[in-house]
């Protein structure tokens, strides 16, 4: 990358720059297959790191939803969700405003010249709507960022940011200086499969539950300093 553009930090949202909080997936997926809130039943293992399409499948099918009825409503699903996270604005900024030194943290790397973009599970309708309503969009570049609604997989989602990155900047993204700020096991295998490199935070598993999975470097907390630290020196544009 140019000194303008020392390197790219992709953040995940959930965990990460904001508490997560799956009343509104719960709420949507209630209200798309008619079930009473209570009885949306997430399953155990298919949540954290996921995206909202898998998760919202696997939850109809432990809710006792037929595999077709579960498969076939999730168009129905993207609308629903849509329409609970903008009744619920006003809920969304009480209670999951963005974790301590988020902003800051943004802030620093983009004064530092890194270019600033998201990989998450969320929709994208529901990541803009987080993101805008905790204060944190006006330094992303959002039109680089990958989605749940790109690919159902995961593992998919950085080649969506690797291509519109090509696009807006007319050269390819160079692996070896991006960096994924996550907080769950998926985060970093994601990174690893695109052969980016990692940084996690301890906003919602231990350092030692991080560990087993090998990061490059795990936070206990956003501290700006540590993060722009953290990025420069994986990224080798550290001054």
């Amino acid at each position: 990358m140019t000194a303008a553009r020392p390197g790219l930090v992709i953040w995940d949202i959930d965990g990460t720059l904001i508490p997560a909080d799956l009343r509104w997936l719960r709420r949507a997926i209630a209200r798309t297959y008619a079930l009473p809130e209570p009885d949306v039943v997430f399953p155990a293992a298919r949540v954290h790191g996921f995206t909202d399409e898998s998760i919202v499948v696997e939850t109809a099918l432990t809710s006792g939803i037929s595999r077709e009825l579960a498969e076939g409503s999730v168009p129905r699903f993207h609308d629903e969700l849509a329409k609970v996270m903008s009744e619920g604005e006003a809920e969304l900024a009480r209670d999951q405003p963005a974790y301590a030194g988020a902003a800051e943290s943004i802030a620093e790397l983009d004064k530092h010249g890194f270019v600033q973009t998201v990989l998450t599970g969320n929709l994208r309708y529901a990541a803009e709507t987080k993101l805008r309503v905790a204060g944190l969009d006006s330094l992303l570049r959002l039109d680089l960022g990958a989605y749940g609604s790109d690919s159902r997989d995961r593992l998919e989602l950085p080649a969506v940011v690797a291509d519109r990155y090509l696009s807006q900047f007319g050269s390819p993204l160079p692996s070896s200086q991006t960096v994924v700020v996550g907080d769950a096991p998926n985060d970093i295998y994601c990174a690893r499969h695109a052969g980016f490199r990692i940084i996690v935070v301890t906003h919602r598993m231990k350092r030692s539950e991080l560990l087993e999975h090998s990061p490059d470097e795990i936070l206990d907390a956003l501290d700006p300093d540590s993060v722009v630290s953290a990025v420069q020196s994986l990224t080798g544009a550290a001054h």
